[in-house]
């Protein structure tokens, strides 16, 4: 099976080459990334890279996973990566609320045009399979728990550009038979996180380097937060199971938690660990964000097999570890 993976070297990819790596050794893989974000040093340990020279005009898949540092942006490009692919996992994005707001163009570019880049790049190239990284934000300020059936409504334009992205994918499904799957993941989190932006890993940054835990609003706002063995797992569904071509599942854990609590979950683990808690600072609540966000995983489990395993706690404990090891 031969899978392009966009956004190959960030948090989630890594995790995911593992996996894939692990569960079968026919797979031939190729990563696109800017190294914007992500880093190849990521993928040390995890898989034997080739790093792919600029310019290459003629590519054959190799039995290592190659990388390619490019930009989804550039249409060309992936229509030459994506030949010969049987599934594309849409990871690469530009990610955050509070970014998209500062830079509505940039976050247009990366997430609505990126995303129809490799689509017609998979079209052309008669792909089977288009899994896209989408999230809760198309949906705006709901009453929890999120589903399916609601109507979207994106409170920022990262949510607008996501929901874009997910808008293509079912055009391409319909017009063109392109088995399109959207994964909506709750906030993911785990073990090589170190660089990501997410509120798990800023508060274990904070904590290994003693600085307070900075939370905007009084913390009561909530969020379904997902382990990252999990949110992989189901990723490797959506390439593995028939007949969801067109569909839209929520991935998360249909559990809501507020940010305090992670907070204090993450102090008592620093009293555990470091032998020391970190003071929790509140800030004005910034536009844009949601009040309260978890899911109802109800069609994941059903339709795609989809079944999370980690709690909170454990999730955070191994992360923490993970974080003190590479200290």
């Amino acid at each position: 099976m031969k899978i392009l993976i966009t956004g190959g070297c960030g948090f989630i990819g890594p995790n995911l080459i593992k996996k894939l790596t692990g569960l079968r050794k026919d797979v031939r893989l190729r990563i696109v990334d800017n190294l914007s974000e992500g880093d190849k040093k990521n993928l040390l340990g995890i898989c034997e890279l080739q790093e792919m020279p600029h310019g290459i005009k003629e590519l054959n898949w190799g039995k290592k996973p190659q990388l390619f540092v490019e930009d989804i942006r550039d249409p060309g490009f992936a229509q030459q990566v994506c030949l010969g692919c049987d599934a594309i996992v849409h990871l690469a994005a530009a990610t955050g609320v509070i970014p998209s707001i500062e830079n509505p163009l940039e976050d247009f570019y990366s997430n609505a045009l990126g995303t129809l880049n490799y689509l017609e790049a998979g079209r052309l190239n008669k792909s089977r399979r288009f899994t896209l990284a989408s999230s809760g934000a198309p949906l705006g300020e709901q009453t929890p728990p999120i589903h399916e059936e609601m109507v979207a409504r994106p409170l920022s334009p990262y949510g607008a550009s996501k929901l874009s992205g997910e808008a293509y994918c079912h055009a391409y499904y319909s017009s063109f038979n392109l088995e399109t799957v959207c994964l909506r993941f709750g906030n993911v989190y785990g073990p090589g996180s170190m660089h990501k932006g997410s509120v798990v890993s800023k508060f274990i940054r904070n904590i290994m380097t003693g600085e307070p835990l900075t939370i905007y609003g009084d913390g009561s706002q909530t969020r379904d937060f997902i382990y990252i063995d999990d949110l992989v797992n189901s990723i490797v569904l959506s390439l593995e199971q028939n007949g969801i071509g067109g569909q839209v599942f929520q991935i998360a854990t249909f559990r809501e938690h507020t940010v305090r609590e992670v907070a204090e979950l993450l102090n008592d683990l620093s009293l555990k660990y470091l032998g020391k808690k970190v003071d929790i600072h509140f800030e004005d609540e910034r536009k844009g964000e949601i009040s309260r966000n978890y899911s109802d995983i109800s069609k994941a489990k059903k339709i795609l097999g989809f079944e999370p395993k980690w709690s909170l706690r454990q999730g955070l404990e191994t992360t923490f570890e993970w974080f003190l090891a590479k200290r």
